[in-house]
């Protein structure tokens, strides 16, 4: 009965839902039955070890009754309220957020996603400056809506190119694994200046960046390059927005990336870790500059889902159990046991190239020569360039975990309640999975 009930259960997956950013066919998803902690459950009851913490959004870990119970007991009282009406739990958050979010950031408008946050973003800078250019990063990510895809820097929208919103300028920022031992911190901030000159800084309401890179390789800036963005946006009233979706609530081992920067922005989009993934939910977090511009004047932005009570609920009991349970702390002293342990595997492997790491924010970038530093697979390969990495995967799979994988690029962004014998355990699946990628050296 228990194996019909699994055949079941994959087949009305199969056959009446549709995979985000994959074929349709010939796939082999996941299972999952239930989860706790670092580990997921699959129908069968094996144990599987989430090392990328879901899609870096359970950052508390999963199966906390505590969130439960805070939904459920919102639930018993109100489940939605259109977002002109207040909620206590909706005023709370509002504060405790303004509480943790660093300098005058003491506004919320509370959103359903990081996409829908980074949506809003973008057409109050618009509103709020009378400007209409933004500028971004390459590699980069910050959402799936045509904005949002518009905005990064991600391949994945090449797909969609003819759909791609206007008024997007990407700046390139080399990253220092590859530069070859060229200055390019001091490249990085020429060809800043350089595309601002070219487009006109006047015509700029923002420039987006993420607190700290994610699923683009945990890129690095150059020291200093958050300060002198903040500096050009002073100098020519360009809004800064830092995209907290993935770095923000204690993954970098602060509660936000930017906070490594010392550098305050303007506004911050937040999701993902703000509910731990318990709930969709997001939020654009803004100055007392910006908030204050729309005192007299309608500020044209709104949602169905806007500050949906059970979402703010969920919000404030997971921020509780950041402060409670110690995690931000955790995150910092677990990312630097997890970079020791992986400077040993890099002495092992000569498959590991280099391993950049902030927090428990972290990516393996596997080479065919340590030298050249020819990928394992390049950017954006086509799926006959990822037949090796493909073999890597599936034994990460079969070994029992789970981790975000992409191109040559295994990352490392478990849940923050982790402790040294679960990551030991998990370096050492990602070890034995190695060992294949190793055999393809030169």
């Amino acid at each position: 009965m228990e194996h019909k009930n699994e055949d079941m259960i994959l087949k009305n997956n199969l056959n009446h839902t549709l995979f985000a950013w994959s074929k349709q066919k010939g796939i082999s998803p996941l299972s999952i039955d239930s989860a706790k902690g670092v580990y997921l459950f699959d129908q069968e009851g094996n144990k599987i070890i989430d090392f990328s913490s879901g899609l870096m959004n359970v950052n508390i870990g999963h199966g906390d009754q505590r969130v439960t119970n805070a939904v459920v007991k919102q639930m018993e009282k109100v489940s939605y309220v259109t977002p002109a009406a207040i909620t206590k739990a909706r005023g709370e958050l509002g504060k405790k957020l303004s509480e943790i979010c660093p300098g005058d950031l003491n506004k919320s408008f509370f959103t359903v996603c990081g996409a829908s946050a980074i949506e809003n973003a973008i057409k109050l800078a618009r509103l709020y400056t009378g400007r209409y250019k933004i500028l971004t990063r390459y590699r980069s990510y910050h959402g799936s809506t045509i904005g949002a895809m518009s905005a990064g820097g991600d391949p994945r929208k090449h797909k969609v190119d003819a759909q791609q919103a206007p008024n997007f300028v990407h700046v390139e920022i080399p990253y220092e694994y590859r530069s070859n031992g060229s200055n390019w911190e001091q490249e990085c901030f020429d060809q800043l200046d350089r595309i601002l000159e070219y487009e006109g800084p006047e015509n700029f309401a923002a420039i987006i960046m993420e607190g700290e890179s994610g699923t683009s390789g945990c890129l690095k800036l150059p020291k200093g390059y958050f300060k002198k963005l903040r500096q050009v946006c002073d100098q020519h009233g360009i809004l800064l927005i830092s995209d907290e979706v993935m770095s923000g609530f204690g993954r970098t081992g602060q509660w936000f990336g930017i906070n490594n920067h010392n550098v305050i922005p303007d506004m911050m989009v937040l999701a993902k870790g703000i509910t731990s993934g318990y709930f969709p939910f997001g939020a654009l977090q803004v100055s007392d500059s910006i908030s204050s511009h729309f005192d007299n004047i309608p500020m044209m932005l709104g949602l169905t889902y806007s500050a949906h009570p059970v979402g703010c609920a969920a919000a404030l009991e997971v921020i509780n159990i950041y402060e409670e349970d110690g995690l931000i702390s955790n995150a910092k002293n677990m990312g630097i046991y997890m970079e020791e342990q992986i400077q040993l595997l890099k002495k092992k492997h000569p498959s590991i190239g280099d391993f950049r790491n902030t927090g428990l924010l972290g990516c393996i970038e596997l080479v065919k020569n340590k030298k050249s530093k020819e990928p394992m697979a390049h950017y954006n390969a086509p799926p006959e360039g990822l037949k090796l990495m493909d073999q890597v995967k599936a034994k990460i799979s079969e070994l029992g975990m789970y981790t975000f994988s992409k191109w040559s690029y295994i990352f490392i962004a478990p849940p923050l309640c982790i402790n040294k014998e679960q990551i030991d355990k998990g370096l050492s699946i990602i070890s034995e999975a190695l060992e294949i990628a190793d055999r393809a050296c030169e």
